[in-house]
């Protein structure tokens, strides 16, 4: 512990695990309070023993975040705990995936009400609380991914919402300049989570592979020559929440292992 975040109120959407999860120990670790959102009524198991280290600094609220009113209440709750909202990571989001000619509406509306719809929503009403309360130091730092810097042919959707979460960040940061307030966004490459469990069936399944092929692949064609962890995400994420970090505004940094140049 460094104590980067002296204080400082976290609110981290999808955090019931993986990146999420990883950054909440981060940030406590560096000496914030944190609130941590995910849609299960209870906590998982990597919160609950995180609250138990730390019961005066953290929080659970569990919320929808396509479910707009009940982000403004989870809002109101989150700073009657912690106070004013510093940072917030936001975190939440789904994965789908299919041949373009046979992808659904179902699938095309559940990846954008949450990767899109869910995302500024909650960071609006974030921002809103962060110019109400004239926060000093306040940031928002968006999960986009390294999907959202090209199109894929089986991911679409997906890296669509992912080009939007990237996008909306450059766009927010402007808006939110004259109030001192930043917003970049961290662009993952391939990260060993639960999720990519999901992930190695869907493309075991279209891509005629064995299971754990595609996650194996993918891992050896990482420059660095393995899959990311998601505390490779979180000392990330502390940084761009950090003063270490109060010059940096609209931009979306890449923690890939050298899968994408920019």
């Amino acid at each position: 512990m460094t104590n980067r975040l002296p204080q400082r109120h976290v609110l981290v959407t999808g955090a019931g695990g993986g990146i999420g999860l990883a950054i909440a120990e981060a940030c406590v670790a560096e000496g914030a309070r944190c609130t941590l959102v995910d849609r299960a009524a209870t906590p998982s198991d990597g919160v609950a023993l995180l609250q138990q280290m730390h019961p005066n600094r953290l929080a659970y609220l569990p919320v929808d975040v396509t479910d707009t009113p009940s982000v403004a209440r989870m809002l109101d709750a989150a700073q009657a705990v912690h106070g004013p909202i510093h940072t917030l990571v936001n975190n939440a989001a789904v994965f789908d995936m299919a041949p373009l000619l046979e992808s659904d509406e179902a699938s095309f509306d559940l990846l954008f009400a949450v990767n899109v719809k869910g995302l500024f929503f909650v960071m609006q009403r974030v921002l809103q609380h962060m110019v109400d309360a004239g926060t000093a130091g306040a940031s928002v730092i968006n999960m986009a991914s390294q999907a959202g810097r090209r199109g894929e042919a089986l991911v679409s959707h997906y890296c669509a919402t992912k080009a939007a979460v990237i996008s909306y960040t450059q766009s927010a940061a402007l808006a939110m300049a004259p109030h001192g307030i930043r917003v970049n966004a961290i662009s993952p490459g391939v990260v060993d989570t639960p999720m990519w469990g999901h992930v190695d069936a869907l493309f075991a399944k279209y891509e005629g592979l064995q299971a754990g092929e595609k996650k194996r692949q993918v891992g050896l064609a990482v420059p660095l020559g393995r899959m990311g962890a998601p505390a490779d995400i979180a000392g990330a994420a502390v940084f761009l929440a950090s003063d270490e970090a109060c010059y940096i505004t609209a931009q979306t940094l890449n923690v890939d292992g050298g899968n994408v140049m920019s």
